[in-house]
């Protein structure tokens, strides 16, 4: 563990626990094939590139989870670490995730909390989120400006149309103190509220978590057609790949 007087670590957390209903796929949507290996497999490649940076990987899959080590049978190296502590709801896998992380950490570290679902993330966004926030008293995350227009609707018809001048939508990671988080989401749970995202947990506990530039790539895989999209996403990113080593 670190004392007051060391400096603070970088972990990584991924809940994986989820069934992916609105995928409509035949299992996990997390172990689907994409280029060539399970979705997660991509998402954890990318904090896997960061080396050092990353002083441990912890995955939280469900308690009767069979299907990770299959989609990615040489994790588990080094600091990498599998937690079948996968709880009713993303928050409670995080928060599972976080308390047994403090074995290895201490509460002043951070942590880079990531959906298993975003798999298109790349390294470098992750560290303009460590770069932006390893300074800053509460932590952020990745998010973008809402760009189309947001409506509000009432028996399937408009009602109104709000400004999105200064909304955005809320991306992952999310990179907070371990502690800190665990308190907020100890005090969501005993409040009863819903949880949605490790920041809106934050939030609530009086603090504005920092807003850093996100991308348009880093979306979430939540329906059947946003896997072909990926796809191409990873083939394009493959090619281009090829193209820089000739």
């Amino acid at each position: 563990m670190t004392t007051a007087t060391d400096k603070p670590r970088i972990f990584a957390l991924i809940p994986c626990a989820g069934n992916g209903s609105r995928a409509a796929s035949a299992g996990p949507k997390q172990y689907q094939t994409l280029h060539g290996q399970a979705m997660v497999a991509h998402t954890l490649s990318a904090f896997q590139s960061l080396g050092k940076v990353v002083s441990g990987l912890w995955v939280v899959v469900s308690p009767d989870d069979d299907g990770f080590l299959n989609a990615c049978p040489g994790y588990g190296a080094g600091s990498e670490v599998l937690l079948k502590g996968g709880g009713a709801t993303r928050a409670a896998s995080v928060l599972n995730g976080l308390k047994a992380m403090l074995t290895v950490a201490s509460p002043g570290d951070w942590v880079l909390v990531h959906d298993a679902a975003r798999c298109l993330i790349s390294p470098e966004q992750i560290m303009s989120l460590v770069d932006a926030c390893k300074g800053d008293a509460v932590g952020g995350l990745l998010a973008q400006p809402l760009l189309d227009t947001l409506k509000q609707a009432s028996g399937g018809r408009v009602s109104a149309t709000i400004d999105r001048s200064d909304k955005y939508l809320a991306q992952t990671p999310q990179m907070f103190r371990i502690g800190a988080l665990i308190v907020a989401l100890e005090a969501a749970e005993r409040d009863g509220r819903t949880v949605t995202d490790e920041a809106s947990a934050i939030e609530a506990m009086g603090l504005k978590p920092l807003l850093v530039p996100g991308s348009a790539q880093n979306f979430k895989i939540t329906y059947p057609e946003d896997f072909a999209l990926a796809e191409a996403v990873l083939a394009s990113r493959a090619a281009n790949n090829r193209k820089e080593h000739r």
